[in-house]
């Protein structure tokens, strides 16, 4: 007869590090990739696309990273592993809270700020760079999550309750399902260059009609 298994609770620490994982993977993982999706395949259906990937990617976002970051420090705070922003998860953690603030500044300033005249007729260079900086914050935020879960738990909590496999297969399917559904969304890039393009000629031809009766 085999003896009884005994499971030991998680310790103060592993609880935290648990939390902070699971809220920065809801954020970086789920909500930011779908506010990514709406601007994709929403753009060019309707003009409120904006105010959902604004809301998706700032107002649900935006707590929920700062939330994990914060308790990313405080795990740090209580661990041993030598201080703050010293191995590979710490650091790509701080980069990835200065790209996201980046990313927030730059689309605000995108949408707010007027275009020159000189790109009046050419999709903006900050909108392409926008665009590029958004997936490269998913692609860096995917690195981040399979690294705390392959290697910084162990390494944060000493491994006494591994991180189950259920965790790292749901980490693998949002992966495959976002960045398949993103290059299914590629698709429609020629119809939203060609909606831009003429949204630009019409400003073009409002402004030159208005200088015109000036």
């Amino acid at each position: 007869m085999s003896s009884p298994t005994i499971s030991l609770p998680l310790t103060d620490l592993e609880k935290k590090a648990r939390n902070h994982g699971l809220i920065s993977s809801i954020a970086f993982l789920i909500f930011l990739p779908l506010g990514v999706l709406v601007a994709r395949y929403v753009r060019t259906f309707s003009n409120g696309w904006w105010f959902a990937h604004w809301i998706t990617n700032f107002i649900i976002s935006g707590p929920l990273i700062f939330a994990g970051w914060a308790l990313g420090h405080q795990t740090t705070s209580q661990s041993f592993t030598g201080g703050h922003f010293k191995d590979r998860h710490q650091k790509i953690g701080l980069a990835l809270l200065i790209l996201y603030l980046v990313q927030l500044f730059l689309g605000a300033f995108i949408h707010f700020v007027r275009t020159p005249s000189i790109f009046i007729v050419h999709r903006p260079p900050q909108n392409y760079f926008h665009a590029i900086l958004g997936i490269a914050i998913l692609a860096l935020a995917a690195y981040q999550v399979h690294y705390g879960l392959y290697t910084e738990w162990a390494f944060v909590t000493g491994n006494l309750h591994p991180v189950p496999m259920s965790a790292k297969h749901a980490w693998l399917a949002l992966i495959i399902v976002f960045w398949a559904l993103y290059g299914l969304g590629l698709a429609f890039l020629p119809r939203q260059y060609k909606q831009e393009k003429e949204g630009l000629l019409l400003q073009q031809d409002k402004k030159e009609t208005e200088g015109r009766t000036a």
